[in-house]
């Protein structure tokens, strides 16, 4: 190979996730990736991550010292193959890598990457990564893609049988979620922190408008309706109905726990698109003066976890604001439509507080769990300790398997 030299000396890595969205956790994760990276490849390696909005992937990632940025439109098969063919490796960084939950388009982006690394002779590997519920259409997709991957280390068991039911024949290794290994910055919690709601303590509530999903190809969709051009989020008379009566529901919760639990109420945006919904919540509020509401467009991943792990109780519908939390024992209730969620809470043992945010009486279902974890929060937090320990040496294993494919490449720190 005419190049060998050079890649024996300096491999050059494209890794390729939802970067740049304002997203905690997938901030998180890529901040933790980077590190192994550059932990198993030295000084010498140069990491290229390609961003949907690059000053905001600056905001918490610097370039130098082997990383570079550069910018991914949102239409972008060409851009995709061209970057693929300038790299020597391939590394799929998201999360959500074998999901249609968000919608096709996010899916495709990843499989297209690895087609392209396929037909470019380039490694390919899918690095501590989840698999959801897929249509019949992206099933055959994937199975047929991913199973060409070199390979493929997924964050749960019950991933890598949702990859095999799709007849993914590529190697899989099963781990956990890596953004359990990330380290939050000290230096920068203290301004979040700073912001914090005067109270006896604090419940977080990190919802999500999940009526909006999928998002598709729609070019032709209203600017209101609009994702980023040409995708537009998922549009009816029906999903608006649902979506005020479950910001009604979050607003009667959130003024239960103020009335009755003497706690205050942070609402908490994983992701910037939550906003406008956390703020249909607050709007909703009688007391709207005992809730904030903390963004991710505004905080950091390090400042959102330490929002996340100085709670008294966290009700989640992020799978995300669930994993970051676990460093503290925080006790937690998901109102859970993402699968991951699910899964997650099945590890943990806590499937029965795992509730269907599609229930009538999803506030009552919640009320009885959430009085019984303030009253008495050690038994959950004994809990959550045993069970994080469990994951985070799961999750360590990630870079020993990163370590292992780039050996088998030739390459090396």
């Amino acid at each position: 190979m005419s190049e060998r030299a050079h890649l024996e000396g300096n491999p050059r890595v494209l890794a390729i996730g939802y970067s740049g969205a304002n997203n905690t956790g997938a901030e998180a994760l890529l901040l933790a990736d980077v590190e192994d990276l550059r932990a198993v490849l030295g000084p010498r390696a140069s990491i290229t991550v390609p961003s949907l909005n690059v000053g905001n992937l600056r905001r918490y990632l610097r370039e130098g010292s082997g990383l570079s940025i550069v910018r991914m439109p949102y239409v972008f098969p060409a851009a995709v193959w061209r970057l693929v063919r300038q790299h020597d490796v391939l590394v799929l960084v998201e999360g959500s890598t074998f999901m249609d939950t968000w919608g096709s388009p996010l899916l495709w982006y990843f499989l297209w990457a690895a087609r392209c690394a396929r037909r470019a002779g380039k490694p390919c590997l899918a690095y501590a990564v989840d698999a959801g519920d897929l249509c019949a259409q992206n099933r055959r997709l994937t199975g047929r893609i991913a199973s060409r991957m070199d390979l493929i280390v997924v964050r749960a068991k019950a991933a890598a049988e949702r990859l095999r039911a799709c007849k993914v024949t590529a190697p899989i290794e099963v781990t956990a979620d890596n953004a359990l290994t990330f380290v939050p910055n000290p230096a920068e919690l203290s301004r979040a922190r700073a912001s914090w709601p005067e109270a006896t303590g604090v419940v977080g509530l990190a919802v999500v408008n999940f009526h909006l999903f999928p998002v598709g190809l729609r070019p032709f969709a209203r600017k209101a309706y609009r994702y980023q051009w040409p995708y537009a989020f998922s549009r009816s008379r029906e999903r608006s109905r649902a979506a005020a009566a479950l910001a009604s529901a979050y607003a009667e919760l959130a003024d239960w726990i103020v009335d009755e639990q003497g706690r205050s109420v942070a609402l908490l945006c994983m992701e910037e698109l939550d906003g406008p919904f956390a703020a249909a919540v607050l709007e909703r509020m009688r007391h709207a003066d005992r809730a904030r509401i903390f963004s991710s467009r505004d905080y950091n991943a390090s400042q959102m976890t330490g929002l996340l792990r100085s709670l008294d109780l966290l009700v989640t519908a992020r799978y995300h604001a669930a994993v970051l939390s676990l460093a503290a024992a925080v006790p937690q209730v998901a109102a859970g439509h993402d699968l991951r969620l699910r899964s997650l809470y099945e590890e943990l043992g806590l499937s029965e507080l795992c509730v269907d945010p599609r229930s009538p009486d999803l506030v009552e279902i919640l009320k009885s769990p959430i009085q019984r974890l303030l009253a008495d929060p050690e038994p959950m937090k004994a809990i959550l300790r045993r069970k994080h320990d469990e994951l985070l040496a799961r999750a360590k294993d990630n870079r020993e398997h990163l370590g292992a494919f780039f050996s088998r490449q030739g390459w090396g720190p």
